[in-house]
């Protein structure tokens, strides 16, 4: 049985509402401010998919998470200011407005799921790739997989994530600063995501925060919502 379940995507940016409109466009949802700056995009339903969250400092290192994003054309995301860093034959790497990656895959068909995949990166072994994969799999009750020859693992199947999957890459720098992507998860036992290896950064009521904020053993951060 999984510990948590996927609830939602943060992004953090120098200019929230920026940021928002810009990935509201990416991303088909509809930008609109909640509250203490932070900014909301929403489906076509009203339910929030994605919360950007302002802060003060800027983008220093390559994002540890970062989107890869199905499109029709570049000229969507070029046009609302992203910049081309590099292009791959099957995706394009960019740079949004914020200084943050991300990877567009241009498609043939029509787009109807604007995220692809969330692509973390990982200690520069296969085995760093097969164990955190295997981690997330386990607390969000996903099914892993690996690529050995291509160097990657891949979680996919989770349940109500707006993504085909999740997919972890080798890279041989650590990390050195806080992801400005991670995901929120809803569960009701915090301390089991502890005993299976989550790091307490901040629990909730710290700081007046209503969620627990804790790290995975590669210390990706992440927020933990319980029920009450």
């Amino acid at each position: 049985m999984p510990l948590a379940t996927y609830k939602d995507l943060c992004i953090d940016a120098r200019d929230a509402e920026a940021a928002a409109r810009f990935w509201g466009t990416q991303l088909g949802l509809v930008p609109g401010p909640h509250r203490n700056g932070v900014w909301r995009l929403d489906d076509a339903a009203g339910h929030p998919q994605v919360w950007i969250n302002p802060v003060p400092e800027p983008v220093t290192a390559k994002n540890r998470i970062h989107l890869d994003v199905n499109a029709e054309t570049l000229r969507t995301a070029l046009d609302a200011g992203a910049g081309v860093v590099d292009e791959q034959p099957r995706w394009t790497v960019l740079r949004d407005p914020d200084g943050q990656e991300f990877c567009v895959f241009v498609r043939d068909e029509p787009v109807t799921q604007r995220i692809y995949e969330l692509a973390w990166d990982t200690g520069d072994s296969p085995e760093a790739c097969h164990r955190i994969a295997g981690w997330w799999a386990e607390v969000l009750g996903g099914r892993p997989d690996h690529d050995d020859e291509r160097g990657f693992s891949w979680v996919e199947d989770i349940e109500g994530a707006p993504f085909d999957s999740m997919v972890f890459g080798r890279v041989p720098e650590p990390k050195s600063v806080k992801n400005r992507v991670h995901i929120d998860v809803t569960t009701d036992d915090v301390d089991g995501l502890i005993a299976h290896g989550a790091t307490l950064l901040r629990p909730r009521g710290h700081d007046g925060i209503d969620w627990h904020v804790l790290a995975d053993p590669d210390c990706n951060e992440f927020c933990a919502f319980t029920p009450d």
